[in-house]
C-alpha cells in the first residue's frame, strides 16, 4: 500500500470518528411565546414543537402515561444587582391512552378537575404542549417604567413504569427531553 493511500485512510478514520456528529432528530423547543395582560394578570402563551417523537408516541398507544413539566420565570431585570424573581410557576399535563375505551386522557397539573377527553390523538397532542392563557403573576407586582423578562422551558418527565419494568424497557429514557430555557423580553 503506497503512503499516500494509508494517509488518505488514516484521514479518512479520523474524519469518521473524530469530528462529532451533529443529531439528525428534531429537537423540542418553545415557539410562539407571547406575553399579554389583562387588567389584572400578566399571560403568557407559548407552544413546545417537536415534543413527540415516534417511540413516545408508540408508548403512549400502548398506555404508558407521559408528562410534561413546564417552567414559567418572570423577572425584573435590575441594573448592577441581580434580576429581580417576581414569580416562578411549574405546570404538569400529563397524556394517558385508554386501550379500551380508545380515549386520551389529558390532566392538567392535578387541578382537581376531571382529565380532558380526546378520541383523536392530534388533538391530545395540541392540548399537551400548547399553553394559553396562563396567569404568571398579578399587574400590581409589576413596576412601570421598568424591563422584565418571561424565561420558558419544557421537559418530559423520566417515566416510570410498574415493578422495574424500566430496566426491561431500557428505551423509555431515549425520549427524555428538556428544552432550553426560552426568553422574552418586555416593557411595563
Amino acid at each position: 500500500m503506497s503512503k499516500n493511500a494509508l494517509r488518505i485512510g488514516l484521514l479518512s478514520v479520523l474524519l469518521l470518528f473524530g469530528l462529532p456528529f451533529k443529531s439528525v432528530a428534531t429537537e423540542a423547543k418553545i415557539t410562539n411565546l407571547l406575553i399579554t395582560n389583562t387588567s389584572k394578570n400578566v399571560l403568557v402563551y407559548f407552544k413546545v414543537e417537536n415534543c413527540f417523537t415516534t417511540k413516545m408516541e408508540n408508548a403512549i398507544l400502548a398506555g404508558i402515561p407521559t408528562t410534561f413539566t413546564f417552567y414559567i420565570e418572570l423577572y425584573r431585570e435590575r441594573k448592577f444587582w441581580f434580576d429581580k424573581e417576581i414569580s416562578t410557576l411549574e405546570i404538569k399535563h400529563t397524556i394517558k391512552y385508554d386501550n379500551v375505551k380508545k380515549t386520551f386522557f389529558v390532566s392538567f397539573n392535578g387541578d382537581g378537575k376531571e382529565p380532558e377527553q380526546f378520541e383523536n390523538f392530534h388533538k391530545a397532542k395540541v392540548a399537551i404542549s400548547d399553553l394559553n392563557g396562563i396567569v404568571v403573576a398579578p399587574m400590581n407586582a409589576l413596576i412601570r417604567d421598568k424591563k422584565y423578562y418571561v424565561r420558558v422551558k419544557a421537559q418530559l418527565e423520566k417515566v416510570r413504569l410498574p415493578l422495574h419494568m424500566e430496566y426491561v424497557f431500557f428505551f423509555v429514557s431515549l425520549w427524555d427531553f428538556e428544552t432550553d430555557w426560552y426568553r422574552e423580553d418586555f416593557l411595563y
